[in-house]
């Protein structure tokens, strides 16, 4: 009988889905379906429901998980996890493919929207450049190094061959502070000093170079520090 019961709400969720439509099911119901199968002790629903009680109700913070994190709860084994981190993946990258098809950047506003689906819900400290047309419009964007909670090593040498190889003539550049601090260490000043200045050896414009929090930013071109 157990079994039977947790096999039919298992399959609830997902007849739910397919007879209507996937907005008309509920956080918990989605994750389910994802989740795919409980366990002897409980059903795919109640797994779900346990991840998102640990992320205080929130999908944002969800979507940030590590996979040891997701493997902590009871019920989500690698498969389970893999699927999850999958699934957020996605949908980071469709909100970014969003967001820079056509896009024209014209303000540190506007690179903001592009960076912030990349960098603000990581718990370490990645360099993401976007390399620019003469008239700013988005030729690519790429991340160009990764570090830890603290900070990350800028190479000049690989951003600039990027630059070059994708025939950008501007670019901006963007890192994220896990901590939420927006203030620019001496480490961020020295980095965006020297990349200006082998810029203008390669007459490679560097417009901006932003510090990316969950929720806001700082601009070292709005702030006026942009000469070096």
């Amino acid at each position: 009988m157990s079994i039977k019961v947790d096999l039919l709400e298992n399959d609830l969720p997902r007849e739910k889905l397919l007879s209507h439509s996937a907005s008309s099911i509920t956080d918990t119901e989605l994750l389910s379906i994802l989740i795919g199968s409980g366990n002897a002790k409980e059903s795919a629903i109640q797994i779900a429901d346990n991840l998102l009680h640990k992320s205080g109700n929130c999908l944002h913070e969800l979507s940030r998980y590590s996979f040891s994190e997701l493997s902590s709860i009871q019920g989500l084994g690698p498969a389970k996890c893999s699927t999850l981190l999958a699934a957020f993946e996605l949908g980071r990258r469709k909100r970014a493919a969003e967001r820079k098809k056509g896009v024209s950047v014209g303000s540190s506003a506007h690179a903001f929207e592009i960076f912030h689906q990349h960098l603000s819900d990581l718990n370490h400290e990645e360099m993401w450049v976007l390399f620019l047309s003469r008239n700013n419009q988005v030729i690519k964007l790429e991340k160009v190094s990764e570090g830890g909670f603290s900070g990350t090593v800028v190479d000049p040498k690989r951003i600039f061959h990027l630059a070059l190889q994708h025939k950008a003539s501007q670019l901006i550049l963007a890192h994220n502070h896990p901590s939420g601090n927006l203030t620019p260490s001496a480490e961020d000043i020295r980095v965006t000093e020297k990349l200006i200045q082998a810029g203008r050896v390669l007459e490679l414009q560097v417009l901006d170079h932003l510090i990316v929090t969950e929720s806001s930013y700082y601009s070292f071109a709005d702030e006026g520090k942009m000469i070096a």
